[in-house]
């Protein structure tokens, strides 16, 4: 199969902390030469100011004041490059429990996990609770990077056995493609040219491993589904009469003509036209950004959503999701909270906790009713007024959604409806 080297590649990097993401990511950067000279001679210099005889590779990524001093990644570091064969963009996120947050943000459009795991420690929690939300999100690729190969003489009988760990609780999760390889992020061993330390090892290095995955793409293309982000009213010539309802089309394709319903209200219309900033579309696909008239003048606001008529969500005001909690409060039942559903905010509340996940053995909690940081669980949501969702498994955009803390405005919680 020929790769389009025009072809974008979203990966993401994901382990526990000191596993080796930062130095594998500016490992791919240096041998792949995707490393400016300017960038470079600042690193090398960097590197000379801490003490190392080389290039501390790991400051590629790691680009915070706080993360340079603690030796630490805190925030999600993107990196774009390009090799002969595809185009990258790379999300470096944090291994440290407290910043699973973060893990979540970077994973959350990927269509590629590398789950590092170092040599001489094995499968650990955080491996698992990273694989787990890799599972959730429903990351279609996922690469198990045994790192650190140099610290345990290259064994394989030390990588293999960590293959059956990690086969052990993954049988468990709904992940597509699961793929292994030993490396050593910091000699460059199978990270873009092939180890002669592991001669033992048949498979191919990272680099051509990313290069030549299939991307399957993740939108929805039958569901049309239109949140509105904002109403447009231009007063100037040519435009006097025009309402527009502007926003991003999530998934599905409109055409001028297509009879719709607007959600809530149930309101039918035609779609009259399909705007951009261009001009007039006579076709508009996700995740276009546009502008959309109706042949009928009827209410319409932010938050509502334009859907097909032969194709609709059902609106609900209670469902059940499987959510990450991510904030250091606990959460509260019967506490409110404001849920963020594309263009839609309202109140809403965790009306029950189902069963959490012992991140562990992956068996269900449920009896234990309360969720800490980093706890995940399927739960029970209520909402003010109807959301018109979709299954996470069927529409990513339409199928998840973020809680935030009505006293301190932080998230505290990313969902995926089930």
């Amino acid at each position: 199969m020929a790769i389009d080297n025009n072809q974008l590649l979203r990966f993401t990097t994901a382990g526990s902390v000191d596993d080796g993401k930062s130095t594998l990511i500016g490992r791919l950067l240096y041998d792949s030469k995707a490393i400016f000279e300017d960038q470079l001679d600042a690193v090398t210099a960097t590197s000379k100011r801490k003490g190392y005889d080389g290039v501390d590779l790991a400051l590629f990524t790691d680009g915070l004041r706080d993360e340079r001093e603690q030796g630490i990644t805190i925030d999600v570091a993107y990196r774009y490059f390009t090799s002969p064969k595809r185009k990258f963009i790379i999300a470096d996120t944090p291994g440290h429990i407290q910043y699973t947050r973060n893990m979540v943000t970077g994973a959350s459009t990927a269509n590629a996990a590398l789950i590092l795991i170092d040599a001489r420690h094995g499968v650990i929690e955080q491996t698992k609770r990273h694989a787990f939300i890799a599972s959730l999100l429903q990351i279609p690729h996922v690469i198990v990077c045994v790192n650190k190969m140099d610290l345990v003489e290259y064994s394989e009988t030390v990588y293999n056995n960590i293959l059956l760990q990690f086969e052990e609780f993954s049988s468990k999760l709904y992940v597509k493609d699961v793929r292994f390889l030993p490396m050593s992020a910091l000699d460059g061993d199978n990270v873009v040219n092939r180890s002669t330390n592991m001669p033992w090892f048949k498979g191919a290095p990272l680099l051509h491993t990313l290069e030549t995955l299939h991307i399957s793409s993740d939108l929805n293309k039958i569901d049309a589904r239109f949140p509105v982000q904002t109403v447009l009213r231009p007063q100037r010539e040519g435009f006097i009469d025009y309402r527009g309802y502007a926003g991003r089309l999530a998934s599905g394709i409109l055409r001028p003509g297509d009879e719709v319903v607007v959600l809530p209200s149930g309101f039918n219309s035609k779609i009259k036209t399909i705007d951009t900033d261009k001009g007039p579309l006579e076709e508009a696909y996700a995740p276009m950004s546009i502008s959309v008239t109706l042949e009928d003048d009827i209410d319409v606001s932010r938050g509502d959503m334009i859907v097909k008529k032969n194709n609709q969500p059902e609106p609900k005001q209670e469902f059940d999701a499987m959510i990450c909690w991510l904030h250091n409060d606990s959460a509260k039942t019967r506490t409110k909270y404001t849920i963020l559903h594309t263009s839609n905010e309202q109140i809403a509340m965790i009306k029950d906790v189902v069963y959490k996940v012992d991140i562990n053995s992956y068996s269900r909690i449920k009896d234990d009713k309360e969720l800490q940081m980093n706890s995940i669980a399927r739960v029970t949501i209520k909402t003010t007024r109807p959301l018109m969702i979709d299954e996470y498994r069927d529409n990513r955009v339409t199928g998840s959604f973020t809680l935030i803390n009505n006293a301190t405005h932080e998230t505290v919680a990313a969902g995926m409806i089930v």
